[in-house]
């Protein structure tokens, strides 16, 4: 290929202008971005990653409504009876970031600036319990939980809870509507065992405080960086057993304001 001709004076002033164009189009289309940025966080907007909360269909938000206008008048007290509990699962993915690399362009693929991963990392199910004075014992889940292993959880961990944190005093127990949860067998054995159970609407994470002692759990986690599953399983127990009955009591405590909140929002999820 031969030498590219010499660009002559016009074509060079020709160049010049359009470079000029391009740069104060871009200087102006900058400053209107900046602005209007600036306009839209000044009537409160901010950009932040949404939160994740359960699809209510018209009837689960009616049920939640009853169920919070019911209990609206329930003081800090009442809410104190309560034992809530719940299931939640751990991953090895919580302790397991990782560090950054620093690559050229080009090398995004080199090994050495990848980071191994599996499809299905480890994880484990845990149930626990919690009142206002403090936390019961945690049970680690092995397999799917159905009617029978869950009347099991029960038997060996929620009333050994209801034990260490009630006492000989009466209680109330909380579970969700999971199957396993709301099998006739399971309703057979609170009742043989005398043990009242409040009635709970479905989808409802944001009425149950022990949410976030896992997410309080979760985040300790993110520190310890587990690398094995015995590892995990230490790390779980750890935090657990470092939440305080102060940190319980005050969960508690909100208990009249998430009602409030649902029946603000018309049976749909809340900030809890």
């Amino acid at each position: 290929m031969g030498k590219t001709a010499d660009l002559t004076a016009v074509q060079k002033a020709i160049i010049d202008t359009l470079k000029q164009e391009v740069c104060g189009k871009e200087k102006v289309w900058q400053k209107t971005l900046h602005n209007e940025k600036r306009r839209v966080q000044e009537m409160g907007y901010r950009c932040r990653i949404p939160q994740v909360k359960p699809l209510l269909n018209q009837k689960q938000r009616q049920k939640r409504l009853t169920w919070a206008t019911e209990k609206q008048h329930w003081t800090v007290a009442q809410w104190s009876k309560v034992l809530f509990s719940d299931e939640s699962k751990f991953c090895m993915s919580f302790g397991n970031q990782g560090a950054r690399v620093w690559r050229k362009t080009g090398e995004r693929e080199m090994p050495k600036c990848l980071k191994s991963s599996v499809k299905y990392p480890q994880s484990v199910m845990v149930w626990g319990a919690m009142s206002a004075a403090g936390v019961g014992p945690l049970c680690f889940i092995k397999g799917r939980v159905n009617a029978a292993s869950y009347q099991e959880i029960l038997e060996h961990f929620m009333l050994p809870s209801a034990e260490k944190l009630y006492g000989d005093e009466d209680f109330i127990f909380q579970h969700d509507l999971a199957p396993a949860h709301s099998a006739k067998t399971t309703g057979k054995w609170f009742t043989d065992h005398g043990i009242t159970v409040l009635n709970w609407p479905a989808n409802s994470p944001d009425l149950n405080p022990i949410e976030n002692l896992w997410d309080i759990v979760k985040r300790k986690l993110r520190d310890a960086r587990p690398n094995t599953l015995d590892e995990l399983k230490a790390a779980i127990e750890a935090s657990w057993a470092s939440i305080t009955p102060q940190q319980c009591h005050r969960l508690i405590a909100s208990m009249p304001r998430r009602t409030e909140a649902v029946i603000s929002a018309k049976g749909f999820p809340t900030k809890y």
